[in-house]
């Protein structure tokens, strides 16, 4: 059989080769633990019997929260598929308004929810919440009563054995192209859209995406992104299609731990957490003797001529060679040494990331698309010639592109980039108006992303080029793109973020926040006060090594578009301090809102 409905997808692995760990992860008190393709699909069958007999009708809404992706996510996932209710899969970091927001937005009816502050979120929450019948968590939890005075019953207490006839008699029922989950978009400013994704929506983006990514019936997938992202949901549904066993970490913070331990074939990550990965990389080479930085930084060195399909010849091979020996394989080993794939999504991943991995032998390819979208536009191929640095690959079979070219503000080539496809969502929930702002009359889905294509040996790669909204325009009527040059300078090891500035201004400036971690070692180096955050970029030598920096990077960009002025900040910059999304873009709005007086002195001075 060839699945139309996401619950499907379980038993085509039980067909095609049922797996002895088709998912698993770490319990909280750290031992391993796994199910079997059997086990998972009798344990949803038990979570859809236990549903109906709740009175959960289908078309009813039911919220998943978890910090930490977890088995019995998708467990609870699959078993709520079939009989048709509705997923509402929540950021575990939003806060209690949002959560009133969705909830009631959406008419959620119950809600399973993961320990500690999660469950003390959503009993904040309940009194505002008239629809919310019962909370369920993911962990056992002792003497917990909700706002009604009821107790908070773990998740194993709706699983149910019997007559398995009425959810097969609902199955039946259940439309591909009918609402399969309703995923609320993690917006930098006002209330988060209900995107409504049907079956088809996303199995249309499992069927194009699948073959492209190269892992095989029986490889090991390490996940760590949260589950609640259309990215990683769509991935774990492509891992069970393929035959993938899952393995989820325990949290980000023992991510190295768990590569070691799980050794993954591949794995999904932000463009970030790479930068982290690469930082580590970096601060513990720093750390090492004078000879093994040398050696290090020459290897290093050696990956800025790294391109998709490079083969080194002659001398160079030899060099190649020794780097691998002596450097590269110990960054792989450290990555659980089976490591063929690593896809970045969410957001742009810098050249330099995509330059250094791959070259190391650890393939990384970007993706591009949205949660309205299913999500994916656009994949780099793992095959040399399907994929170009600076680029996020060609347009996946199944979408449509066509680029509105808008000469003045973006130049020739460039636009906004427009898709038609079976992935486009259904529409906002609720929004009708919303809805009818991002189609056009004769039904091109607008992305807001302004891109070029760009041909190469007969295959048209997709660059994207900015945020349309977030372009900016001079006072002297000059437009600036400000995605590039916050990406080029984030290559730098020093850097873990950049924003541009100049939006009605008269020149381009930048805020900078310091890799910390590295440039601690860096400042006892080069006996600089590292005691605080405040006292290392209040300290000239730090802000000479950044102005260098600044000179050496500006010739790259137009005159227009070269930082003028900057200022190096201590934030943090992160999910919790409310600087990024949950994704982790930059929230701009509120990060210029809060160092507005730093950004006036740099205009004043």
């Amino acid at each position: 059989m060839i699945p139309t409905r996401l619950f499907e997808i379980p038993y085509y692995q039980l067909e095609k080769g049922p797996l002895a760990a088709s998912i698993g992860g770490k319990h909280m008190k750290g031992h391993n633990y796994s199910y079997s393709t059997k086990d998972f699909i009798k344990l949803a069958n038990q979570v859809s019997l236990g549903l109906l007999q709740m009175g959960v009708k289908p078309g009813d809404r039911i919220a998943l929260i978890s910090h930490n992706n977890r088995p019995e996510w998708n467990i609870i996932d699959i078993g709520m598929s079939q009989i048709g209710v509705i997923n509402v899969p929540v950021y575990p970091t939003i806060a209690p308004k949002d959560y009133i927001y969705i909830f009631n937005d959406a008419n959620v009816k119950y809600c399973f929810v993961g320990h500690g502050d999660l469950l003390d979120k959503v009993r904040k929450a309940q009194e505002d919440l008239p629809n919310l019948q019962g909370i369920f968590t993911f962990d056992k939890v002792d003497g917990e009563k909700d706002a009604n005075g009821t107790d908070v019953n773990h998740w194993e207490t709706i699983l149910t054995d019997g007559d398995f006839s009425p959810v097969e008699k609902i199955k039946e029922t259940i439309d591909p192209k009918g609402l399969a989950t309703l995923i609320y978009t993690s917006g930098t400013t006002g209330n988060p859209k209900g995107v409504m994704l049907s079956h088809y929506n996303i199995l249309s983006n499992i069927e194009a995406v699948s073959p492209m990514v190269p892992v095989n019936r029986g490889d090991v997938a390490l996940s760590f992104l949260p589950l609640c992202h259309i990215f990683e949901r769509v991935v774990t549904y492509s891992y069970m299609y393929v035959g993938v066993s899952i393995m989820y970490a325990q949290s980000i913070d023992t991510l190295g731990e768990n590569l070691k331990e799980f050794r993954p074939h591949f794995f999904t990550t932000v463009p970030r957490l790479l930068e982290k990965v690469y930082e580590k990389i970096v601060t513990k080479a720093q750390e090492g003797s004078e000879l093994k930085k040398k050696i290090f930084f020459w290897a290093e060195d050696l990956t800025s001529q790294y391109a998709f399909g490079y083969e080194p010849s002659g001398f160079n091979s030899v060099k190649w060679f020794l780097a691998d020996k002596i450097v590269f394989s110990k960054v792989r080993d450290n990555l659980g040494g089976r490591v063929k794939g690593i896809l970045t999504g969410a957001a742009a991943c810098p050249r330099k990331m995509a330059q250094f991995f791959s070259a190391i032998g650890i393939d990384v390819r970007e993706g591009y698309g949205m949660t309205e979208t299913s999500p994916a536009i656009a994949l780099s191929g793992f095959e040399p010639h399907l994929a170009l640095l600076g680029t996020v690959g060609p347009v996946i079979s199944n979408v449509e592109i066509k680029i509105d070219i808008d000469e003045d503000a973006y130049g020739p080539d460039a636009g906004e980039i427009m898709i038609k496809g079976p992935n486009v969502m259904m529409g906002y929930l609720n929004q009708p108006e919303k809805t009818a702002e991002v189609f056009t009359e004769d039904g091109w889905f607008l992305t807001g992303d302004v891109g070029r294509l760009i041909t190469k040996n007969g295959i048209e790669f997709l660059k994207i080029t900015d945020r349309k909204k977030e372009l900016l325009k001079t006072s002297g009527g000059k437009y600036v793109a400000p995605a590039p040059i916050e990406a080029k300078f984030r290559e730098d090891f020093l850097i873990e973020q950049l924003i541009v500035i100049g939006d009605n201004m008269k020149f381009v400036s930048a805020l900078i926040l310091p890799a910390f971690e590295i440039l601690e070692q860096w400042c006892i180096d080069n006996g600089v006060d590292n005691s605080s955050r405040e006292a290392m970029i209040a300290d000239q030598k730090v802000i000479d090594y950044y102005s260098k920096l600044i000179n050496q990077l500006n010739p790259n960009f137009s005159n227009v578009e070269q930082i003028k002025k900057f200022k190096l900040v201590a934030g943090p910059w992160d999910v919790e301090s409310g600087d990024l999304t949950p994704t982790m873009k930059l929230k701009r709005r509120v990060i210029l809102k809060k160092h507005e007086a730093l950004i006036k002195s740099m205009y004043e001075a």
